[in-house]
């Protein structure tokens, strides 16, 4: 009896609940009962109310379990790591192993660009002059075997007419035929542009003459120095120093060099914005045409990227021009994720089921290219030339192989449209930083200047200009500001935003707080404890 009030009928409970209730508008129940009209319209006021409420209710519930986010923008001011930057003199070598390969396979462009254009090419284009062409020889590295790799003749490049049906003219392209394993489900890799189509065409052969070479070898140690491509380095008024680079080799892009790669030095730390204190280099831009049509651009590629992050440079960067100084403002957004139920992001890939195959921190690019080489060795047998491989697995080899070129570029083409799940399986970086780029150039040397410059740097690094046109570029990269604008994720609607959008619409329909509830949930058990009374009431009365 001290905790559950006893009542002689369930009139008399809500009776008593109405009159002493503190939610609004119950004791017109009572009041009025004399006047039935008004009890029936407060009777239904007060339902469409708890409608209105639980209708509100679901709104806001839905709205919460769809997590949505909103962006806050801040600016901080604070001295900053230096972001990596790399460079590359887009000429890979000729190496020994394969230069045989590679001189036919010149050959065998000339004799498509001049049956298709009817242009010869051999002494403008190829350079064929053995002189001109340093091959780099691999024999300090162990006993290796000659191939008995075989340029396919069965890829030759064509030109193709179709009849467009809108404007009823003759369309023509250029490209080359894939066929499966046995022959079948033939189609062409046409372009539009003939241009794009020898490029494309000549570094299909390409990676079957490079996959030649064995995976194990390091190719950076057999490269040039850093001096042979970097005449003069200076970061913030002093000179770079060693251990300050890293090289790679890229199979398009050739000798690579990336500074500040890992981030950790304080020699590295921006303290000041303005072109004097950035990164200043003068870089040898010659073109020396090793392998010519892996690229029609003469110059230095360039990109800056975060520390510890692999340089996917065919996606990014961008070139510096011979004969230009360039000066390259960089400003820095950082993006900050929430992830879980707000949104896919990944801390530091360890939660992504994709096995990156590249050995710096996580990137959405390394995951979709790790991504893509898994399914290509799964699917066509063999890996591409351009990704790292996964364990066990070999580059494809159309002697090998003969089908893998029509698999890749089905595969690809997928992947490109989004076909293929690795979009869903590669989620973004919870925290990214952005590097947002302007740039401006200018003549370099000029005419009144170029030939004391060049007549320095011949005596300070050996430089040695045996031709008229522009071989050398100067870039400056720096920070235009310290500050930096980070983007956060937070969400919308918090459980505290939620409870107290709750309680504004309790207090709106019933002017009421969380006690009114409390009063409800007991009018509920006195409810219940009141019928089981009855119940066994007339149990015993009908046993009686």
């Amino acid at each position: 009896e001290g905790l559950i009030e006893f009542y002689d009928s369930f009139k008399e409970m809500f009776e008593f609940f109405c009159k002493n209730t503190t939610i609004h508008g119950t004791i017109r129940l009572v009041c009025s009962d004399s006047n039935r009209m008004k009890t029936a319209f407060w009777t239904l006021l007060l339902l469409a109310s708890f409608g209105m409420l639980y209708w509100q209710f679901a709104l806001m519930f839905s709205q919460y379990w769809a997590y949505p986010v909103v962006l806050t923008m801040s600016m901080h001011s604070e001295p900053k790591m230096f972001p990596a930057i790399t460079i590359c003199n887009l000429d890979p070598y000729r190496f020994e192993l394969v230069s045989e390969h590679l001189v036919r396979l010149d050959r065998m462009a000339e004799e498509s660009i001049t049956f298709l254009y009817g242009v010869n090419t051999s002494a403008s284009l190829f350079h064929m002059n053995e002189k001109n062409i340093r091959i780099k020889d691999l024999s300090n590295i162990g006993n290796i075997s000659r191939s008995t790799f075989r340029l396919s003749q069965n890829f030759s490049l064509l030109r193709i007419f179709e009849h467009n049906n809108g404007s009823g003219r003759m369309h023509s392209s250029v490209g080359f035929r894939l066929c499966n394993a046995t022959g079948g489900n033939c189609f062409f890799k046409t372009y539009s542009s003939g241009m794009d189509a020898i490029l494309e065409w000549y570094r299909f052969h390409y990676m079957n003459i490079m996959s030649q070479l064995p995976v194990i070898i390091n190719i950076s140690d057999h490269e040039e120095q850093i001096e042979d491509m970097v005449y003069s380095c200076q970061y913030d008024g002093e000179p770079c120093r060693p251990s300050d680079y890293v090289h790679f080799h890229h199979p398009v892009f050739g000798s690579c060099y990336t500074f500040n790669s890992k981030g950790t030095d304080p020699f590295w730390t921006a303290t000041k914005p303005g072109i004097p204190y950035g990164l200043s280099l003068i870089l040898r831009a010659e073109q020396k045409d090793h392998i010519p049509l892996l690229s029609t651009v003469a110059g230095v590629k360039v990109m800056i990227h975060n520390h510890n992050q692999t340089p996917f440079l065919e996606h990014e960067g961008f070139d510096i021009r011979p004969g230009i100084a360039t000066t390259i403002g960089i400003q820095q957004d950082e993006v900050n994720r929430l992830g879980g139920n707000y949104g896919r992001c990944t801390t530091n890939g360890d939660d992504v089921n994709v096995k990156l195959l590249y050995n710096n921190s996580y990137t959405l690019q390394a995951c979709l290219h790790s991504c893509f080489q898994h399914i290509m060795v799964r699917k066509c047998g063999c890996g591409y030339y351009y990704y790292p491989l996964p364990p066990g697995a070999e580059y494809c080899d159309y002697n090998k192989q003969p089908a893998w070129g029509h698999c890749f570029y089905q595969l690809y083409n997928r992947l490109r449209n989004h076909h293929l799940n690795c979009f869903d399986q590669c989620p973004k970086p919870c925290r990214e930083s952005l590097y947002k780029v302007t740039a401006g150039t200018a003549k370099w040397p000029s005419v009144k200047s170029q030939d004391w410059v060049r007549q320095a740097l011949r005596h300070q690094n050996g430089y040695n200009s045996t031709s008229n046109r522009k071989d050398i570029a100067k870039v400056t990269i720096f920070y235009k500001q310290l500050n930096y604008q980070s983007v956060n994720e937070s969400p919308l609607l918090s459980e505290n935003l939620l409870l107290s959008s709750m309680g504004s619409q309790w207090s709106l329909w019933f002017g009421s707080s969380v006690l009114s509830v409390v009063e409800m949930f007991e009018l509920l058990i006195d409810t219940l404890v009141l019928s089981l009374l009855f119940c066994y009431q007339r149990f015993r009365s009908k046993k009686t």
